[in-house]
């Protein structure tokens, strides 16, 4: 069973950007996620309800928990969509990996821990691949794809500085099911009134990948797949469980392909192995002797 979990995982967050660029653009993306954000919080908020009397909630830090939803679902989501609708999903995908690198340092920094020279290596690795990828288009690179970059690291930086939040709560004896609820009504809120304050309408298309590409969202990455993860690191560990962001950009850009969106290049198969190699160097730990 943890095998198939691993792999569903896996697959659907390495695709996660792929069904970012299906769902379109028929809606503002800030609509778009509020609907992910507004139905993977009805779906944390029935197991909530199941928990709710086995809960502690005596010392919790509200904060840190609020703090974790607007940035693992909210900042970070907003960010990495503008960089997948500016760039490509492909690209977006491969800067994502980069969070195996910085993550720990982050946690290192905040928690005073030391770093394992792995992780700069494993760092390095990522940059290259990036480099190596948009090596051949330099001289023809739009402001729009660098925009699109630049939104996609920022997203990715966003995303670990939650993750050193998730590793708070954790520490703090939160409970998963709480912090993803409590994370996912923040991301809800605060969309909202970022939406109505931009003047957006709510509204429902009617085209199928829109309605394809919100449902893979909301429930398959938002709400299945952070289960089984939970579910994971219950069950093997949260190093082992980290080691499926490796193959995120191998399954992103072979994705990406087929769709037509990048074209195949020897650049890209570089880079992809590259990146792969990096994440999976930062969060190998060799088990002790």
């Amino acid at each position: 069973m943890n095998y198939l979990m691993y792999l569903f995982c896996m697959f659907i967050w390495g695709l996660n950007f792929i069904a970012v660029k299906i769902q379109g653009d028929s809606l503002p993306l800030e609509v778009a996620l509020l609907y992910r954000s507004l139905i993977a919080f009805s779906l944390f908020g029935v197991m909530f309800i199941f928990i709710f009397k086995k809960l502690k909630l005596n010392n919790t830090n509200w904060f840190t928990i609020i703090g974790f939803g607007l940035c693992n679902f909210t900042i970070s989501y907003l960010l990495l969509y503008y960089g997948t609708f500016y760039s490509s999903a492909a690209i977006v995908t491969l800067i994502f990996s980069m969070k195996a690198i910085l993550t720990p340092i982050f946690i290192s920094m905040v928690f005073k821990r030391k770093i394992s020279n792995r992780i700069y290596i494993g760092g390095g690795l990522g940059v290259v691949s990036v480099v190596v990828i948009l090596y051949p288009d330099l001289n023809s690179l739009t402001n729009e794809f660098i925009i699109g970059v630049a939104f996609a690291l920022l997203g990715t930086i966003i995303t670990s500085i939650g993750d050193v939040l998730s590793l708070y709560n954790s520490e703090s004896k939160v409970h998963p099911v709480l912090s993803n609820t409590i994370g996912m009504l923040s991301a809800v809120i605060f969309l909202l009134i970022y939406t109505s304050f931009k003047g957006y309408r709510y509204s429902f298309p009617l085209e199928l990948n829109f309605w394809f590409g919100l449902l893979y969202l909301s429930i398959l990455a938002s709400f299945l797949a952070w289960f089984f993860y939970l579910k994971l690191i219950n069950n093997i560990g949260a190093a082992e469980s980290g080691y499926m962001v490796a193959m995120f950009p191998a399954i992103g850009g072979i994705a990406s392909v087929i769709m037509g969106e990048t074209h195949l290049s020897i650049n890209l198969v570089v880079g992809i192995i590259l990146a792969c190699m990096g994440a999976y160097l930062a969060l190998y730990k060799p088990k002790p002797s």
